[in-house]
């Protein structure tokens, strides 16, 4: 394990009291080897597997860059799907919390107005999918004169997705003079042009192959046809009996049709899918992290970037259509140095697949029995003792850091003429608190949003209640997530 800690880093103290919170103690080998040279503002193109901790890679670094005092964003991240950018814009608000780094995330299937008033409040990095982030840039609604940092995460999904075009559309649009970080888990040809095309001198770093697959988790295909599919889950779910477990369909009607046989039997699980609303679809991610049910029912759509760390058990209903998947799917399992296992059932018509899987991993999968009858009945009893036991619930690993973190809400905002600096100015002012124990200000139309670090927030709460701002008292109250 590594020796080095963030103190190595020349990191400023707010950012690694951050890391500290949120029990970040040695960085992961891809932030090794990332942090220092994105502090010198290189290029980089850097392929590392997931849950290897890159988003921290790339988080933490950007998080000293940005100069807090400059209201217009700083940092671009593009990523591929909407789960995965708030998971990104939620990660640096983390890292950012003391140094008050504010992130907003945008994407597709939210209201594009709230957005817009978003976007046109102080913000330092914008997280977003390519296609809602294009559509802003050209409406003019989100500013780029002052963009220093461009960060293309999971680039390959990027290219799988269709959305290489969008991308280049975006990095056409940007100051020439910047940084740009690219990660990736595989490397693609179009994606090596892209590195080339856009970025100087690009310091190469590749931290772990594809092969890491083979470290944390162990490889099994179970032969059997579609017919049987369903029986076989059942008798390998009784078999593991997982804590935690995703089970990857190829289509939204494949997760549909699981899903509703596996509720019907009362197994503790739920389903995302693409056709799903989108905060339904955060509804559920958030919940499987918690660890409120154990069995996942899954499109690719949770197979990139979504941090559980906690999966035992991947498997695999419907083989993937392209190699690289497989390689994503069972990432989610086995991660941050946890062991995991990963069984994918195979048709008689799909043996090429297989070849073709194994060919691009380096490993062959090995061969396993489908259960007999005896061990299914031997392992029933144990299945049904934890199917009957509720799970026990995961903390957010954000929750250590936030615990002494109060937000409160006022009814007061622009159209009163009221900035952050007012805010500083006044609560400062309250016996017991300083300007360091003020977080992220966000200022609406009508309303105003402060964090109070530190365990100083009923303290603020009490004494703001009759302290006037620029003149006004306004209502306050914690506010209502």
């Amino acid at each position: 394990m590594s020796k080095i800690s963030f103190n190595d880093y020349q990191l400023s103290t707010n950012i690694v009291k951050a890391l500290s919170g949120l029990g970040y103690m040695q960085p992961t080998k891809v932030q090794e080897e990332v942090i220092p040279t994105a502090l010198e503002k290189k290029d980089m193109v850097v392929k590392s597997a997931t849950g290897s901790g890159k988003t921290a890679a790339f988080g933490i670094p950007l998080c000293e860059l940005v100069v807090w005092e400059e209201n217009k964003p700083q940092v671009l991240v593009l990523t591929p799907t909407r789960e995965l950018a708030a998971q990104v814009k939620e990660d640096i608000t983390n890292i950012g919390r003391f140094k008050r780094i504010k992130a907003t995330a945008i994407y597709g299937k939210q209201p594009f107005a709230r957005q817009k008033v978003e976007l046109n409040q102080k913000n330092h990095v914008v997280v977003g999918t390519p296609g809602r982030v294009l559509d802003h840039i050209e409406k003019g609604t989100l500013f780029i004169d002052q963009l220093k940092y461009l960060v293309i995460d999971e680039a390959d999904e990027m290219l799988n997705m269709g959305f290489i075009d969008q991308v280049e559309s975006i990095i056409n649009t940007l100051p020439k003079n910047r940084m740009t970080m690219l990660f990736s888990a595989t490397l693609p040809e179009d994606v090596e042009v892209l590195c080339h095309k856009y970025m100087r001198n690009p310091i190469h770093i590749e931290v772990t192959s594809v092969n890491s697959t083979k470290e944390n988790i162990e490889h099994f295909f179970i032969e059997t046809s579609d017919e049987e599919k369903f029986s076989l889950l059942k008798t390998v779910t009784i078999v593991e009996n997982p804590d935690s477990c995703i089970i990857f369909c190829r289509t939204q009607e494949q997760v549909e049709r699981v899903f509703d046989k596996l509720d019907r039997l009362n197994y503790n699980c739920d389903k995302i899918h693409g056709g799903m609303v989108q905060e339904d679809r955060f509804a559920v991610m958030n919940d499987f992290k918690r660890g409120e049910f154990r069995y996942l029912v899954a499109t690719d759509v949770a197979a990139r970037g979504i941090d559980i760390d906690s999966v035992s058990l991947v498997i695999n209903y419907d083989i993937p259509l392209e190699k690289e998947k497989y390689v994503h799917r069972t990432g989610r399992t086995g991660r941050a140095g946890k062991t995991g296992r990963a069984i994918t059932f195979i048709t008689s018509y799909e043996q090429n697949r297989l070849i073709e899987i194994e060919e691009y991993i380096g490993f062959s999968l090995k061969k396993m029995e489908a259960p007999s009858k005896e061990l299914v009945s031997n392992c029933q009893k144990a299945f049904e003792e934890k199917s009957n036991t509720r799970p026990t619930t995961k903390k957010d690993k954000s929750a250590n850091l936030n615990k002494d973190i109060m937000k409160l809400y006022f009814n007061g905002g622009k159209k009163k003429k009221i900035r952050p600096v007012d805010f500083v100015g006044t609560i400062a002012k309250i016996p017991g608190v300083t300007a360091d124990d003020i977080g992220i200000i966000t200022i609406q139309d009508s309303a105003s949003y402060v964090d109070i670090l530190n365990g100083k927030g009923p303290i603020v709460l009490s004494a703001m209640k009759s302290t006037t701002i620029k003149g006004k008292v306004l209502k306050v109250h914690k506010a209502i997530k």
